[in-house]
């Protein structure tokens, strides 16, 4: 317990190249796809679900049919408002999770991280750098704020035309098309299921292929999971086999 609140699930925090027990991440990632599943909830019965609310106690038969030989009723019907507080906050706690992640001091404010190497504690890290994880952990907060934009449209909008100082956008209706937040929601469910279950980071690939490409600068994605405490292990036996007298 005193290792993980000093380490927390870094091999160690004075090292240069910070390196995370991807173990524990996975885990992490678990946890944290409960948002996107939520989300994509809300924004089902936003989209595809009927706006309209019928109160069936109001219907009053009229004694008429319909050219299929229905039987049409009178009822009472509301148009639905949506309140997305509860998802608003929701969402900014996963920005601040995806944030919290980047950094070694942030990392302490982050309950997942706690939760997540604790129930890492008795499996054998496996140590990846924790640059390609902070550019993935990038490409989820601006997933997040998008979303926060979609369900915050007229906020958003009167930021802008204040800092503008002209209507640039519309407060009275979403100028986000409902599409790019499901589709949105779809694709950060699908990334972290791959991370949580078959440990595929599909940042991280990206990252890699940034690093190729010359546009980022960073080490060698092939060596990530070397066990350096194994090759020393080994190469402690190797020597003590050359020279049994030591």
């Amino acid at each position: 317990m005193l290792d993980i609140v000093k380490n927390l699930w870094f091999r160690d925090t004075k090292e240069q190249a910070i390196y995370i027990n991807e173990v524990a991440m996975r885990i992490r990632a678990g946890i944290l796809l409960m948002i996107p599943l939520y989300m994509g909830l809300t924004l089902f019965d936003v989209v595809y679900t009927s706006s309209w609310v019928v109160d069936g106690n109001t219907a009053v038969d009229t004694y008429d049919t319909n050219w299929d030989d229905q039987i049409i009723y009178q009822v009472e019907a509301v148009k639905r408002t949506y309140d997305y507080t509860v998802q608003t906050w929701i969402l900014f706690y996963g920005l601040f999770e995806m944030i919290a992640g980047m950094f070694v001091r942030t990392s302490r404010f982050s309950p997942t991280i706690y939760l997540a190497t604790f129930l890492a504690r008795k499996t054998p890290p496996v140590w990846k750098p924790l640059v390609p994880k902070r550019f993935a952990w990038g490409i989820g907060a601006t997933f997040i704020t998008v979303c926060l934009m979609f369900f915050n449209p007229d906020t958003v909008a009167g930021w802008v035309n204040s800092i503008a100082g002209t209507p640039l956008l519309s407060e009275t209706e979403n100028f986000i098309p409902y599409w790019i937040p499901v589709n949105l929601v779809w694709v950060c469910m699908g990334f972290m299921w791959l991370e949580a279950i078959l440990g595929y980071c599909v940042g991280c690939k990206v990252h890699a292929m940034l690093v190729w490409m010359g546009v980022f600068k960073e080490e060698c994605e092939e060596c990530n999971n070397i066990d350096w405490d194994e090759i020393a292990r080994k190469h402690k036996e190797k020597q003590q086999a050359e020279n049994p007298a030591n």
